[in-house]
């Protein structure tokens, strides 16, 4: 005769409950939607201008025959046509990427392909056009979520992280690296690591990358001298740009990639419906409601 087995009430899963919240207010919500297509439209117009030339140096002027990158192309030991990325003296072969890309069939000597500039033919004037209007919608939009942010405290629970939520650093760095997220409680307020991205982002990135794209303007550097000083020379300035602008799109690339990993609809519904739901302990689980 076959016997039942009663499985203990304490190995069965702890019951949950969803809950949901108003995480995103409005402005929140319109400025993060904005930063997305206005970056995406400055880095696809400032590779344009990159392609006009480049290279790239530090200091005041322009070293050509030793830049500290260079994106170009040449020919290989048969005499055939390669892309080559040059960092320092070391030499890299980006064929079919960066340098050399096929474009309808035709080689063509680019630094970056067609496909991931704007516009996609080579010109540089309607690049700076493109470029110098959405830098403007950038600031201005910044702006906005700041001035909105200290008003309301959101900025203070977004990007500041709480005592506790320091003290627990290394268990945020964990749980994120085995893809383990916060719920209940902790997941109604941003984590450590959140806030500390986002506040370098707001504080030191963003405000960079402008100020050095400011530092290139002529115009500028004649009515503030001091500009390009600040980042030792136009060319500097230059090459600080780009490097910020990289930082900003790997910034984007983890951020999209933990959208994803953490539960793609909720995060999606959040941002734009304002609504995000998380998984609480079900309080009132067996006590016969």
């Amino acid at each position: 005769m076959a016997s039942s087995q009663v499985i203990p009430t304490d190995a069965q899963p702890a019951p949950v409950r969803r809950e949901t919240i108003y995480r995103h207010p409005v402005v929140i919500r319109l400025a993060h939607w904005l930063n997305a297509v206005t970056l995406l439209i400055l880095l696809m117009s400032g590779l344009q201008i990159f392609n006009a030339h480049p290279a790239l140096y530090w200091g005041s002027t322009s070293t050509f025959d030793a830049p500290a990158l260079a994106i170009t192309s040449d020919t290989d030991a048969r005499g055939e046509p390669r892309g080559v990325v040059t960092v320092g003296s070391h030499t890299f072969d980006t064929t079919g990427w960066l340098g050399l890309s096929t474009e309808q069939g035709t080689q063509t000597d680019r630094a970056f392909p067609a496909w991931s500039t704007l516009p996609s033919g080579q010109d540089l004037a309607t690049g700076r056009r493109w470029h110098y209007l959405f830098a403007w919608a950038l600031v201005i939009n910044g702006v906005i979520y700041l001035a909105y942010g200290l008003a309301t405290g959101q900025l203070r629970r977004r990007v500041i992280p709480d005592g506790d939520q320091m003290r627990d650093l290394g268990g945020s760095v964990r749980e994120h690296l085995t893809l383990h997220f916060p719920k209940g409680e902790e997941a109604k307020r941003y984590n450590v690591l959140q806030k500390l991205t986002y506040l370098l982002v707001i504080a030191v990135l963003l405000p960079a990358m402008v100020l050095a794209g400011l530092a290139m303007s002529p115009g500028l550097n004649a009515a503030w001298p001091w500009l390009p000083t600040l980042f030792g020379g136009r060319q500097s300035a230059r090459t600080i740009h780009f490097i910020v602008a990289n930082l900003l799109v790997l910034f984007v690339i983890v951020h999209v990639v933990l959208v994803l990993v953490s539960g793609f609809w909720n995060n999606m519904r959040g941002m734009v419906t304002g609504w995000f739901a998380i998984e609480a302990p079900d309080a009132d689980a067996g006590r016969g409601r």
